[in-house]
């Protein structure tokens, strides 16, 4: 049922209702078109995927391999390379939609969702429409808004400040001395990109962080790394990369990268940090071209000043510091998230709440967390949606009965 007004309208959703057309919302609208369950998607850009699309910087690769990158359902082109690019990953996402007709409702901004206890339903409102079901799936993700720390004085900076969601190329930043603050795989690959295009970065690394080869003898780190925890314990796994990764690396603190004391699967199972892959930003390192810097104490008109004593002038200054979830700015009168957007029941069991809701694309593991969460979240919706069914002919049944009595 559908109703419209000059000003809003009013759309029964018959199946659930997602929230985001990013490769989670997409997974789980394609899970459930399995079970001929219909679902609306609400994304507030004009395109699937929109962070991929309008958010990442051009050189951008799928870290992992594509086999541990696939959606449910259908997996990469078999054309495409182990590391596929950004604009193969979009092409894959729009072959994915197109292949299980999930088309979202695409310029929906959702402000408010809440579940209304009287009639067990979720009431979901954009800007110029409200949308009721009885299943909501959060699947807004980990990164849906960027992360802007308050640094002392960057306001004063007279040159360009950028977050990594707004970077494209090193093209603009030619024979610039540029200071990035991040280490992370962003802030890594940022400056790797800002060497390849003659800039000076000067990369900011605060906290620690594992470097790992991105490959062992041509087999993907982390392939070998979950193959060996199916036989092994953790720690001794953890051992074992950081035994190759010195082998291969050498000893990263050297050059200003310190290493934390909890192993690199672990840290990563335990708090979603994942350790940055070596495609040659350990080599400029070592060579100088990428200068690491220590913390940063201030920001000054022409550059910074470090926890260290240096300060240093630059032309421009990028912030590589990740992103975050949104989820409180619009998800009312639910206790199933933290403060920061994230579900309080760890994974695996992060992707249901109570009254209908769902969550998908917030295990702090990749994508395959997404397609995992993704079918969970369709076979458990399949089973009261049969049950739905069923009442529902019974009910017509007894109606149909009544009539002819």
């Amino acid at each position: 049922m559908r109703t419209s007004s000059s000003s809003s309208s009013l759309e029964c959703v018959e199946g659930p209702i997602i929230v985001g057309a990013g490769p989670s919302g997409i997974a789980v609208a394609a899970c459930l078109s399995r079970y001929s369950i219909p679902s609306i998607i609400l994304e507030r850009s004009d395109c699937i995927a929109s962070l991929w699309q309008n958010k990442t910087y051009d050189r951008l690769k799928l870290h992992l391999p594509k086999n541990f990158c696939q959606l449910p359902l259908m997996g990469f082109p078999q054309t495409f390379p182990k590391y596929p690019t950004k604009y193969q990953f979009i092409s894959y996402m729009d072959s994915y939609a197109s292949h299980f007709n999930v088309q979202p409702k695409f310029n929906q901004t959702v402000h408010v969702a809440e579940f209304d206890p009287s009639s067990q339903i979720w009431l979901v409102r954009t800007q110029d429409s409200l949308y009721l079901s009885p299943w909501l799936i959060v699947a807004t993700g980990e990164n849906a808004e960027p992360m802007i720390p308050k640094i002392l004085g960057i306001d004063k900076f007279h040159g360009d400040v950028v977050h990594t969601s707004a970077y494209k190329s090193g093209d603009a930043y030619k024979n610039k001395k540029v200071l990035v603050i991040g280490c992370g795989n962003s802030g890594m690959e940022v400056s790797l990109d800002l060497c390849r295009h003659n800039a000076k970065p000067y990369m900011v690394a605060r906290n620690t962080v594992h470097v790992l080869p991105r490959e062992i003898l041509g087999i993907s780190s982390f392939g070998i790394a979950m193959a060996l925890y199916k036989w092994f314990p953790l720690k001794i796994v953890d051992k074992f990369l950081l035994l190759v990764a010195n082998m291969m690396l050498g000893n990263t603190s050297h050059y200003g990268i310190r290493r934390p004391k909890t192993g690199p699967i672990e840290l990563k199972l335990a708090t979603g940090k994942t350790p940055v892959l070596d495609v040659g930003q350990v080599a400029q390192i070592k060579s100088g071209n990428i200068k690491v810097m220590e913390g940063v104490k201030e920001i000054t008109r022409n550059g910074a000043k470090f926890v260290d004593g240096q300060e240093k002038e630059f032309d421009a200054i990028i912030l590589a510091t990740g992103y975050k979830s949104n989820v409180p700015t619009w998800l009312k009168s639910c206790d199933f998230f933290t403060e920061d957007g994230m579900p309080k029941t760890p994974f695996p069991n992060g992707w249901k709440g109570k009254h209908g809701l769902y969550t998908v694309g917030f295990t702090r593991r990749g994508l395959s967390g997404t397609s995992s969460d993704a079918v969970k979240i369709a076979n458990d919706i399949a089973d009261q949606w049969k049950t739905l069914k069923k009442d529902n002919i019974n009910n017509n049944s007894h109606i149909i009965q009544l009539n002819n009595s």
